[in-house]
Formats: C-alpha cells, structure tokens, sequence
C-alpha cells in the first residue's frame, strides 16, 4: 500500500485563511509602541545608574545625605532632559 502526499500538503489550508487575517497595519503599530516603551525604560534605567553612581561618588565625597540625594535627583533630571532632547532632534530630523 502506497501513501501519495501532494507537493505541498497545506498550501489550501494557507488560501482558505488569508481573508480572514489581519491587515499589517496593526502589526506595524504594535512594533511601534513596543519600540517606544523599551526605549523609554532603558532610558529611566540610565537616568537611574546615573544618579545613584552621583549620590554614591557624593557621599564618597563628604557630602551630607540631603546633599547627596540633591545631586543624584540634579543627575536624574539631567539625564532625562539630555534623552527628551535628543529624541526630539532625531524626529525632527527624519520626518
């Protein structure tokens, strides 16, 4: 007894499901929004290194906790106002 397989099994399947998938446009806004919320997590993750090397590098220095933890929110700031300039001179570059 003989089993004969076509060349290509599922390529009916794969026809029959094509109407009923979603557009790309979905897809490329979902990729969009993810790319977005990584790259501000990975910029509150630096501004956050940021300001604790500071405050450490602070009181290695001698400083008093409270002057400490204003250098490291200084450093915070800064970090974030540096990324929100920069992301906006990249968009207004490329569009």
């Amino acid at each position: 007894m003989f089993i004969f397989v076509p060349a290509n099994p599922g390529e009916h399947h794969f026809r029959d499901l094509r109407p009923r998938q979603r557009p790309f446009v979905y897809w490329e806004s979902a990729v969009t929004v993810a790319v977005v919320l990584l790259a501000t997590a990975r910029v509150i993750v630096v501004a956050l290194l940021a300001a604790a090397g500071a405050g450490k590098l602070a009181r290695m220095d001698g400083a008093t906790y409270p002057a400490a933890l204003t250098r490291a929110a200084v450093t915070f700031a800064a970090v974030i106002t540096l990324a929100a300039t920069a992301a906006g001179v990249f968009v207004t570059l490329l569009t």
